[in-house]
């Protein structure tokens, strides 16, 4: 049973200026973040890695308790780290209905809470998940392989600023209503006819979030939350390669919950083996009215097609473009790229994968390169990237799954490898697979089936075109057929951003321009920079924006006479 104290309230009034001071993030779009990125003892305490850490190694090999979540029987999804070792880690099974039975039953108080308090009790969660990020970057390391840096940022930090994104726009969107007016219309003859009206924000039903290998906390969170904070139950179906950092995350929430006054039962783990089926029979159920996805193009096709009860929001897999014309920084373009496709092996749906250049070449500040110089130019940067295996390791993390290792196995059999994708030995995990990305070349006119499909992974091409505009016209087309999350142009001519800019709007994705320092394509930053866009096939919804909170929640309205309430009152 829940527990009565603090109230729900008591965790608005805590953070009411902090969901204020996120919604202003929300509209500025300028820098605001509210978890510290840095791992630093200074920020997060002294002890705070070793007892993150040393709560990551307590759970090895143990069941995972979530306290009064309804169980089953036991599930182990054989969990393996791409460092090394099997996590060897059990936890509760629950079957679909009684998955759906538990949280509808779990609903009422939740709805008739309001707005303020589901909010209260998010940023709540959010904070102790803060607290927690050490704990969360090692399941999050030795679940999909990223290395620790980037584990703790992007799987703690990052996630929780987009997971505070989607409070801050469910929060806002609810309140743009007043939850009671009186409405007065004035007659000829007699008083006006006057009706005391009260609105209430009441969400869909019951919330399923599908999350990915990858980034199981920064791709999850946004829906999670605003499912929650809009008043749905969550049932939260882990890939079977990473349920520890949203089994943390479905204990935390349940913590907050219970301390809250609300039953647990709102946010609720569905884990299970490998193969198995609970993910597409849930998103049919009839009482399942939302579905978030991250994954591959075909599920979340299916999805999209057969979940037709449910709001659906996808993100799935795309062709990322970079249309490179001309640049005042070739250096600067060349190591800004490189690190953009080994960042965690390519292993990201941002990473480019389709580079585009006239073979006759482009102008630089180093003098003219044509497109077979420009693909050595890159395989050089990444030798130079690369040249210190510690440093290298750091960067590049480990292959999280066989379909990546397929994937960079069967492209050294396309075009012409300008450089092979080659191991590098990690220092502190002998047994990781960690793979530097590989770089073919490819022509625009004869390969045009090789680079419209997606290469998850470390793979790169680069395609020789007729011109900059037959560039931008395959940009177009390419990402109009087959989705993109990204799209990134280098030139020094106006005319040709603007031309960009404008092929973008087209394709409908993301255009970022010029970028040669120390800011990345494949990086997002949560409060400014959208992810993701519904305009293109490669996802259904932004994260995040107002579209994406709007469709979990209906206003619905009660009305009586004020005669009526008159009459009561005295």
């Amino acid at each position: 049973m829940p527990h009565a104290a603090p109230a729900g309230s008591d965790f608005f009034a805590r953070h009411r200026a902090l969901l204020e001071r996120a919604v202003s993030a929300t509209g500025s779009r300028e820098h605001w973040t509210r978890y510290p990125e840095s791992p630093s003892r200074t920020v997060y305490g002294e002890d705070a890695a070793k007892r993150g850490e040393a709560g990551f190694r307590a759970q090895l090999g143990q069941p995972f308790d979530l306290l009064g979540h309804p169980d089953e029987g036991r599930v182990a999804p054989e969990e393996h780290s791409p460092y090394g070792f099997p996590l060897g880690i059990s936890y509760p099974r629950l079957s679909p209905r009684a998955a759906v039975a538990a949280a509808k039953d779990a609903t009422v108080a939740w709805r008739t809470a309001g707005p303020d308090t589901r909010a209260g009790v998010a940023a709540e969660i959010l904070a102790r998940l803060n607290a927690a990020s050490f704990e969360m970057a090692h399941a999050v390391q030795h679940t999909t392989g990223q290395a620790f840096v980037m584990a703790f940022q992007a799987g703690g930090p990052h996630a929780q600023d987009r997971g505070l994104e989607a409070v801050a726009y469910a929060w806002a969107e609810q309140k743009k209503h007043p939850a009671a007016a009186r409405w007065s219309k004035p007659q000829r003859k007699g008083g006006a006819l006057e009706l005391d009206k009260k609105f209430h924000a009441v969400g869909r039903g019951v919330s399923l979030l599908v999350a990915c290998n990858t980034f199981p906390t920064w791709n999850g969170y946004p829906g999670l939350f605003a499912s929650l904070v809009t008043g749905n139950p969550v049932l939260v179906k882990p890939h079977p390669g990473a349920v520890l950092p949203l089994a943390i995350t479905v204990r935390i929430a349940r913590d907050v919950l219970s301390e809250a006054g609300f039953d647990p039962d709102l946010v609720l783990l569905v884990a299970e083996a490998p193969g198995g089926r609970a993910a597409a029979e849930l998103a049919v159920h009839p009482d399942v009215r939302i579905v978030d996805f991250t994954g591959s193009t075909e599920f979340g096709d299916w999805l999209e097609t057969h979940a037709r009860q449910a709001a659906v929001y996808t993100e799935k897999a795309g062709l990322n473009t970079v249309v490179l014309d001309s640049t005042d920084d070739y250096r600067g373009l060349l190591g800004n790229l490189a690190f953009s496709l080994s960042l965690y092996s390519g292993q990201m749906c941002t990473t480019p994968q389709n580079l585009l250049i006239p073979r006759e070449g482009i102008t630089t500040d180093q003098g003219p390169r044509t497109a077979d110089d420009f693909a050595a130019d890159l395989a050089a940067a990444l030798d130079r990237l690369h040249s210190d295996p510690a440093r290298a390791a750091g960067t590049l993390g480990a292959i999280v799954n066989d379909g990546v290792r397929d994937r960079v196995k069967q492209a050294a059999e396309v075009g012409r490898t300008v450089r092979a994708s080659a191991p590098v030995e990690h220092p502190e995990y002998p047994d990781a697979e960690v793979r530097t990305p590989l770089v073919a070349r490819l022509e625009a006119e004869t390969d045009h089936d090789v680079f419209t499909r997606e290469w998850f992974g470390p793979v790169s091409f680069v395609i020789g075109t007729d011109s900059t505009r037959h560039s931008l016209e395959l940009l177009r087309e390419t990402v109009r057929a087959h989705g993109a999350l990204t799209a990134a142009v280098h030139s020094t001519d106006e005319a040709v951003l603007a031309a960009a800019e404008e092929a973008a709007l087209d394709a409908g994705v993301h255009l970022s321009e010029n970028f040669t320092g120390q800011i990345f394509v494949n990086q997002s930053a949560a409060f400014s920079d959208f992810h993701g866009s519904a305009a293109n096939p490669a996802a259904s919804a932004t994260l995040s924006d107002a579209a994406f909170v709007t469709g979990r929640f209906a206003v619905l309205q009660s009305r009586r006479p004020v005669a009526a309430t008159r009459e009561e009152s005295a």
